[in-house]
């Protein structure tokens, strides 16, 4: 008998009468039929996502910890050299303490993110709300183009205006003080939004270690300036600006790439040989996968034996769906739809 029906494992009940499983695997056969009739008879059977729930908290955990101590470093960084740019007048240090405060206030968008993404979803948000963590991705943006353009006025209008750069050792220091500061707090946010695959959370990292080398161009500029160059501060200011520019371009495109759900091709190719280890499988028409904020859901179409009857397939799809959950890191919910073979003309694989 053919079947085409779905099956949605998301930490969600599947339709009959809310009965729900566990994430183990089960061999398609008499026995997996027996237990899963018995267990659904008696109200078990959990299909609970427990440890995508646990990995869930875990990630929005590490990823408000990361954030509220980047924040806090970065906003000692960016008061320190404030304090040098009013005593010394230094545009370029300006630009750089400018792009500091930036990248400190980025923080904000994103924890209240993080905070959305843990209320529940609703009618109306079926999903959730993880895609709010997208949406401070622009927010990231927005803020890296008001340096920007914040950096490139002062520069312009002390190149207009030239004055004199004093305390130059201060700002030196202060220069390699800001590169300290940024290149650990670009390590420690990207190392946690690759950890929890956070997008925007990486950008941010890439732009805190922009922020780092920047600092050091500011060197140049103190250096310059001691050479008796009153135009190397706001030229080096400018090329301040060039690289913040570099940075929006990079965080563009990995905030552009979640907006548009993209995926790593490497992450579809492990989805697509786990569904087609699974036994019963016998081909896949297609998979879709998404980022939900930093977790990822599944769609997929596999084929099965047309013969198989309707609990048979339920079992395919479920093994399926077991085996996805396991295998590919951040994946939280799996919707799988069984189509019986020979009934379509085209057979993909991702």
């Amino acid at each position: 008998m053919g079947v085409d029906q779905r099956h949605d494992h998301g930490g969600r009940g599947h339709g009959n009468g809310g009965h729900r499983h566990d994430h183990e695997h089960r061999a398609v056969g008499r026995w997996a039929r027996l237990g899963h009739g018995i267990s659904g008879l008696v109200g078990g059977h959990s299909h609970d996502s427990a440890d995508q729930i646990d990995d869930a908290l875990e990630a929005d955990a590490a990823g408000r910890r990361a954030l509220l101590i980047s924040l806090a470093g970065l906003g000692a960084t960016a008061v320190g050299q404030a304090v040098v740019v009013a005593l010394s007048g230094s545009v370029a240090l300006l630009g750089d303490t400018l792009h500091n405060v930036a990248d400190a206030l980025t923080a904000v968008p994103l924890l209240i993110a993080f905070a959305l993404a843990r209320r529940p979803a609703t009618t109306r948000f079926t999903y959730g709300f993880g895609r709010a963590e997208d949406l401070a991705g622009l927010a990231v943006l927005a803020m890296i183009m008001l340096s920007c353009a914040l950096a490139a006025w002062a520069s312009i209008d002390r190149l207009v205006h030239p004055e004199q750069v004093d305390r130059l050792g201060v700002v030196a220091a202060a220069a390699v003080v800001g590169f300290v500061g940024n290149e650990i707090v670009a390590r420690y946010r990207i190392r946690v939004g690759h950890q929890i695959g956070s997008a925007a959370l990486v950008a941010d990292g890439l732009h805190a270690r922009t922020d780092g080398f920047t600092s050091l161009a500011v060197l140049l500029g103190a250096a310059g300036a001691a050479a008796g160059w009153r135009w190397a501060d706001p030229v080096v200011g400018l090329a301040i600006t060039v690289a913040i520019l570099g940075v929006l371009r990079s965080a563009a495109r990995v905030v552009g790439a979640r907006l548009m759900d993209a995926v790593d091709p490497d992450t579809v190719a492990e989805a697509t040989d786990t569904l087609l280890h699974t036994a019963g499988v016998e081909a896949v028409r297609e998979l879709r996968l998404r980022w939900i904020g930093h977790t990822l859901r599944a769609e997929a179409d596999i084929t099965v034996d047309a013969d198989l009857t309707l609990t048979e397939a339920h079992d395919v799809a479920h093994a399926a769906e077991a085996h996805l959950l396991r295998h590919i890191r951040r994946l939280s919910a799996a919707t799988i739809h069984t189509s019986p073979a020979r009934h379509h003309p085209a057979v993909t694989t991702g």
